[in-house]
């Protein structure tokens, strides 16, 4: 907890037996009042790993429902539970806990609602293994994504975000994909409704285990996205009616 506000983070996980504990142990309790991890059916250990460190809340899907509705099992019951701040962070330890710090402290401060861990600012993405494609493909998206929606954000596909419950209640996040494009189209409605998003640099791993998307599923979503951004750009500047953007 900062400044009376309740900080919860939430574990979207899949098969992360072996990066679990190492994620679990970095992040810092003294600020994190609850942990939820959510298991999309694994098939390895996750479910059983969750349960012997104690995770507060450990949800699992009876099916493997995807990415996206992994994290809106995630997201709604952090709201359930009454949360001022909610961190995504994936226990695949493809991203630090030790952020955790900087981004509540922005948005317990109320100096911004949305923090992204990008980690294009600076060297951090290529040092840390990211593929080269990944990366020319990363600064191309971003490059469309910000004239189509008139931001300044140095990337858009990180998956460690931090949210005041004000945004993610707000946000229409049930109409969006199960699948990896979740994430882009998050961002998408928070520029929608007008927030201001913070970003900090984020040094970041690539190995076996992290970053499970490959070459195929990463041009489906550099698609998604595409079209992502185009129904922002319809819906906002045109006025056109988009379910994605429309509260139920």
């Amino acid at each position: 907890m900062i400044n009376n506000k309740k900080i919860i983070v939430v574990l979207p996980a899949f098969n992360a037996e072996k990066t679990l504990k190492q994620t679990f142990d970095e992040i810092p309790l003294d600020i994190v009042d609850e942990i939820i991890l959510v298991d999309d059916n694994s098939s390895d250990t996750t479910y059983e790993l969750a349960k012997k460190l104690k995770i507060n809340h450990i949800i699992r899907h009876d099916i493997n429902s995807g990415y996206g509705a992994n994290q809106k099992t995630c997201y709604n019951k952090a709201l359930e539970l009454k949360a001022d701040i909610i961190v995504m962070l994936h226990p695949d330890y493809q991203y630090t806990p030790k952020l955790l710090y900087s981004m509540c402290y922005l948005i317990a401060n109320d100096l911004y609602e949305v923090v992204l861990g990008s980690r294009i600012l600076g060297k951090g993405a290529l040092k840390g293994g990211m593929p080269l494609y990944k990366y020319f493909f990363n600064r191309l998206l971003t490059l469309v994504q910000n004239i189509l929606m008139g931001q300044k954000l140095s990337e858009y596909h990180t998956g460690y975000r931090a949210f005041s419950s004000k945004v993610l209640n707000q946000i229409p996040f049930k109409n969006n994909s199960d699948d990896f494009i979740f994430d882009n189209q998050v961002i998408a409605q928070v520029c929608f409704e007008g927030y201001e998003i913070a970003e900090i640099t984020c040094p970041t791993k690539y190995f076996k285990e992290a970053s499970s998307i490959n070459f195929k599923r990463s041009c489906i979503y550099g698609i998604g996205v595409l079209v992502t951004s185009l129904k922002f750009f319809m819906a906002y500047y045109l006025n056109v009616n988009i379910k994605l953007f429309k509260k139920n």
